[in-house]
């Protein structure tokens, strides 16, 4: 095993393991002060929960500061390892704690998707009786990959992508300090190294943490004593070179630009090239699924209605599967849209819609689609005339349905693209 910088053969990433609430960077809407969770951790009056993130967010972090805090009994289990007999054995003992020392018992399972639905159902009695304080972890969506009834008895708290300015927080405070980290050693970090390591972290604090003791690890002392680390040894340890792209910046907007236009432009080939590129630059998937979901309404429309499907299932893959093999289900939507045909009536009538909105044409609508509510309405014409379509044939019947104000305005224009080309056939018609 190699040996860690700072004299220690524990990973950099566990040494910086915060030991308090103060000590945490990151989810403030989760365990920032006043917060639910952050009360119940302080009070040492914790529910069970499930704690739901991507790996590195800080999940396990905040079951060992929770650990730290207690003063119930704290046993942690691994749900890859853990069989039903081990899990029944610590319920076992948890009960005999609670009888003979009145002490409570909390449970921390990692990775608690990995336990199938019998092996769930084994802490359902003893989640709901209270005999074991449950803390699950996961990357997975866990109103998947969790028994619908261990989430019922259960608070899901979602955790996110640390940011890249809390990340860098993180790798400084790792840098300096001299007890935990590698404050002891003499270094020199150039500002791109250290970027390039916080953007090819994607927002995971162990893997940025892991990373930045690998360069440390690998880099040499020079004359002075100093160990300098540049871009490309940075590039080495991530095993990534870097690219020019900002989340916040203009190669952002102009790489989601060039990758919403290809797919606008019918080129699938220039799509997927774009796609790979914020892939690589770790580009948030969720931002990439959204754009796609949007494009699929705003470019496609009803010359497809099947892009739209295509789009938000992507967009739940990239929460049900996770990164990095939802690439491939961000790649497959990209190809769809990408590849379909195309039109934006949709997008052009409700703009055009909102336009009328706001110029002030808001007549009432016509009486008789008003609902008679109240027998009195009624003596007021609403409802009075009014057609119902699936009496008479093909389900149509002709009827006002605008205000007076606008009648006979037309909105929505289908184009003679796919499925438009027939709505527009069926709307001519009638």
């Amino acid at each position: 095993m190699m040996r860690s910088t700072g004299g220690s053969d524990i990973p950099l990433a566990l040494r910086m393991r915060p030991r308090t609430l103060d000590g945490f960077i990151g989810q403030k809407t989760i365990v920032g002060s006043g917060t639910i969770l952050r009360r119940a951790i302080e009070g040492d009056m914790l529910t069970s929960m499930i704690l739901w993130g991507p790996p590195g967010s800080g999940k396990t972090t905040l079951a060992s500061i929770t650990a730290n805090m207690t003063k119930a009994n704290f046993v942690k289990v691994s749900a890859v390892t853990a069989t039903v007999a081990d899990v029944r054995k610590i319920i076992g003992q948890a009960r005999e704690r609670k009888v003979g020392l009145e002490q409570r018992t909390i449970m921390l399972l990692d990775e608690v998707h990995r336990f199938n639905k019998a092996q769930q159902d084994t802490l359902l009695p003893a989640v709901e009786e209270g005999t074991v304080i449950l803390i699950g972890t996961t990357t997975e969506n866990p109103y998947f990959s969790v028994n619908a009834a261990l989430i019922s008895r259960s608070r899901v708290f979602q955790l996110s992508p640390l940011s890249e300015d809390e990340i860098k927080d993180i790798m400084t405070r790792a840098i300096e300090d001299k007890e935990h980290g590698l404050g002891t050693e003499r270094l020199k970090i150039d500002q791109k190294a250290l970027e390039h390591i916080i953007r090819a972290s994607s927002g995971d604090a162990r893997s940025a943490l892991n990373t930045l003791e690998v360069a440390v690890s690998n880099a040499k002392n020079g004359k002075n004593g100093m160990k300098h680390i540049d871009l490309a040894m940075a590039q080495d340890a991530v095993q990534k070179r870097a690219i020019q792209y900002d989340r916040a910046g203009e190669a952002h907007y102009d790489t989601i630009s060039a990758f919403i236009k290809s797919m606008r432009g019918s080129d699938p080939q220039a799509a997927i090239y774009w796609l790979a590129r914020m892939i690589y630059a770790g580009e948030d998937p969720r931002f990439i699924a959204r754009r796609m979901v949007i494009f699929a309404s705003e470019d496609v429309g009803n010359a497809d209605p099947q892009a739209l499907i295509v789009a938000t299932a992507a967009a739940q893959a990239v929460e049900f599967v996770g990164m990095p093999e939802a690439r491939i289900n961000l790649a497959q939507a990209a190809i769809y849209l990408a590849t379909a045909l195309k039109s934006n009536s949709a997008y052009k009538a409700i703009d055009s819609a909102i336009s009328e909105v706001k110029e002030g044409r808001l007549g009432l609508p016509p009486k008789h689609l008003r609902n008679p509510a109240h027998p009195g309405l009624m003596e007021h014409g609403y409802g009075k005339g009014y057609k119902y379509p699936h009496d008479y044939p093909g389900h149509v019947v002709e009827q006002e349905y605008l205000p007076e104000e606008i009648r006979g305005k037309r909105f929505y224009e289908p184009s003679d693209q796919g499925l438009e080309k027939d709505i527009g056939k069926r709307l001519k018609k009638r």
